[in-house]
């Protein structure tokens, strides 16, 4: 973690009086991580008058891996938040190590500079996104509200189950607000989305094969790592698979370490995740932790809900109601393979506040449904080639053999390569006969 020297995102975040009930807003955003804060941003941007609530107080942790990908870093510059960040301690990575069962390692470079990505401690990285968008949100005429628990939306179950504003908390007091369109941004526990998933549409909030649970903890000191710049790290190890262990610096002699498996495959495993972090460190990290020193307290288990692809007409978990919209990990938009959301929330915060503005006078599920679709449209051959690969790691032997292989082979190290920032690479990566092409001969 960064030095405690003039840490300015320890600092709580001052917001405006709390406005009376039934104050009328153009949006009501839940939640204020990334998506719903970049959802701020862009609707502030476009004039209209927000309302911003989260549950928890800033300064507040995240459990997570911490990166942050090329996607993300576009979409901070082109919010203007990107120097901002810069300006806070973070590592920057430009290549990724994979490692199988048998040790073996290959290390691919991140060609495209552009895509360059950065780990960045959440407690940090979301206290500057947030203090941002409530910045804007104020500016613009509208409010932030911290320490709101949202309890329930308010639905005119006469208009088609038209969602028009939320009921919660703020300490002691009950209040209730009113807006055309409501965003859940509340990550994978958003009250928004349990409500238009389960309780209009009555479908299943939960799949174990479109879910994955991880664990997390910080580590001083480990060995064979630059904290500066240079690689992350994704290790297949027995126990784990299909899942993997990663060490991801963030800087500061610090490590993001953890390891994530989907719940279907968790479920099998005789091990508790902490139990299974333990084992991993101790049986076959051992040498690079001898000198390291776990950080008190910073041992936590969350869960994503996938991008993975479904069977049914909108391909991903429903990310829409009568009046509403879902972004980010609300709407279900995690890499099934690398875990990484940031980048799609923020672009799911943008693509939602285009569709409001389109049709800011009659936000219905013909609206919703639409911005569905573009989502799809965006991300469904990476989400897709994504899901693909997360089954190909799967298979302990054609993990050991495509690492054996690209140890010693240019062509699947370009591959590897470009597959990091290139939906084009993806698809080859998940060709069976380009893969058996470059395996074989």
């Amino acid at each position: 973690m960064p030095n405690k020297t003039d840490i300015f995102w320890e600092r709580n975040i001052e917001t405006k009086k709390v406005p009376n009930d039934e104050v009328n807003f153009d949006i009501i955003i839940v939640g204020g991580g990334p998506a719903g804060s970049a959802t701020a941003c862009y609707a502030a941007n476009e004039g209209f008058k927000v309302l911003l609530l989260e549950k928890e107080e800033f300064p507040r942790d995240k459990v997570c891996g911490d990166a942050v990908g090329g996607k993300a870093l576009k979409h901070l510059e082109e919010l203007n938040m990107l120097k901002s960040l810069e300006k806070s301690p973070h590592f920057i990575f430009d290549s990724v190590i994979f490692s199988n069962t048998k040790e073996e390692k290959v290390k691919v470079e991140i060609k495209d500079s552009e895509a360059t990505g950065y780990v960045y401690p959440r407690i940090n990285f979301d206290w500057i996104i947030f203090n941002e968008a409530k910045n804007r949100v104020e500016k613009n005429g509208g409010f932030v509200i911290q320490k709101f628990r949202v309890n329930n939306l308010i639905i005119d179950n006469e208009d088609n189950n038209r969602i028009i504003g939320v009921k919660g908390k703020n300490g002691a007091n009950e209040k209730e607000f009113y807006a055309p369109i409501t965003i859940g941004a509340g990550g994978v526990n958003c009250p928004v989305a349990k409500t238009i998933i389960s309780e209009i549409n009555g479908e299943e909030f939960i799949k174990k094969e479109h879910w994955s649970t991880s664990f997390r903890e910080y580590w001083k000191g480990v060995d064979g790592v630059d904290y500066e710049k240079g690689a992350i790290e994704f290790h297949y190890v027995d126990g784990v698979i299909p899942g993997y262990f990663w060490i991801f610096p963030v800087g500061d002699n610090t490590c993001n370490v953890g390891l994530g498996i989907t719940l279907k495959d968790f479920k099998n495993k005789e091990m508790k995740l902490k139990e299974l972090q333990k084992y991993i460190i101790d049986e076959k990290f051992a040498s690079r932790f001898k000198n390291a020193k776990l950080v008190k307290d910073s041992g936590k288990a969350w869960q994503l809900p996938l991008g993975s692809p479904r069977k049914d007409k909108v391909k991903l978990r429903r990310m829409f109601g009568n009046g509403c919209l879902l972004v980010g990990d609300s709407g279900s938009l995690v890499d099934p393979f690398t875990g990484e959301g940031i980048g799609n929330a923020l672009l799911s915060a943008k693509i939602a506040v285009k569709h409001f503005k389109e049709n800011r006078n009659n936000f219905n599920l013909e609206c919703g449904e639409n911005y569905q679709k573009e989502i799809w449209e965006i991300l469904g051959k990476e989400l897709t080639n994504s899901f693909k690969i997360q089954n190909y790691t799967r298979k302990k032997w054609l993990i050991n053999w495509f690492i054996g292989k690209a140890q010693r082979k240019p062509e699947l190290q370009k591959i590897l390569s470009e597959s990091l920032t290139s939906k084009e690479a993806q698809r080859q990566l998940t060709s069976p006969w380009i893969l058996f092409k470059n395996l074989v001969f």
